[in-house]
């Protein structure tokens, strides 16, 4: 009991660190690595970076100021930030998703100040690393294939990747694995897969998966899901290749139930996943 109390707490502190708040994932870290997306403030706090220090910022960090199109792409998987900041081409803005009175003048959007001409003026950055998506990504298509970090070579130690699937809204997500090999490990705590039918890590956990046999298929029961990669500091192995393609609505003479499947590769049921 009080081992489950303790698990219970770190869950709990977990989630706060993620940000998860009337539904939104304020700048959470699978965001910002799934989207390549994120926000700085200077070291001095907030609104104090002139357009070349944030150009800077990204810079130094290995990435570069983000444009209005990566940044609306965030903004659509839930990437929130009430903070104005620079982006590519002197522009500022600030992301939001869910309306509010304090903030975004109570509209979703990218809230646009526009590209400044004076470009001494002082606000937070928003930075674009393209290195990020080489370990994660997030896909609109309705087909794509997804591959581990330096497929078909082995994956490295210490990667933690999200990849991120939206296809429109009424479609459902056809999930195959073309190859499958990741360290194994009886309870798969090393190196490991784990698939959530949701937009976020939170909620929605399929499973978690390890080892070299193939996982079955797995159809989601929206039009998200996510994935998460996680490596250890030793051993690593393979890698995998993913497909994905969409399906049209099931029929109205469905049951409705839900059709995810359960991988055969050392699966650990979503016991403490949100269902």
């Amino acid at each position: 009991m009080i081992a489950l109390i303790f698990f219970s707490a770190l869950l709990w502190d977990k989630a706060q660190a993620w940000g998860f708040k009337d539904g939104v994932l304020h700048n959470s870290i699978w965001l910002e690595r799934a989207a390549g997306v994120y926000h700085r403030e200077s070291r001095s706090g907030k609104y104090q970076l002139t357009y070349a220090e944030a150009k800077a910022v990204c810079e130094y960090e290995g990435g570069h100021l983000a444009t209005y199109q990566q940044l609306e792409a965030a903004r659509k998987i839930g990437f929130h930030v009430c903070a104005a900041g620079w982006m590519a081409k002197g522009r500022v803005g600030y992301p939001i998703v869910k309306a509010g009175a304090n903030c975004g003048f109570g509209k979703t959007g990218i809230v646009d100040y526009g590209i400044r001409l004076n470009r001494s003026e002082r606000w937070d950055a928003y930075c674009y690393n393209p290195n990020g998506k080489e370990c994660g990504g997030v896909f609109t298509d309705s087909k794509h294939v997804f591959k581990s970090p330096g497929y078909p070579n082995e994956y490295e130690n210490d990667q933690i990747c999200y990849w991120h699937i939206r296809v429109k809204y009424g479609q459902r997500i056809h999930l195959q694995f073309l190859e499958f090999d990741v360290e194994d490990d009886t309870a798969c705590m090393a190196d490991f897969l784990e698939i959530y039918d949701s937009y976020d890590d939170i909620n929605g956990f399929v499973g978690r998966f390890c080892g070299d046999e193939l996982p079955d298929d797995i159809i989601s029961t929206g039009n998200v899901m996510t994935s998460q990669f996680l490596t250890d500091a030793s051993v690593t192995a393979g890698g995998f290749q993913i497909r994905y393609i969409t399906m049209d609505p099931p029929s109205k003479s469905s049951d409705g139930k839900n059709t995810t499947s359960q991988g055969k590769t050392n699966f650990l049921s979503g016991k403490f996943g949100i269902m």
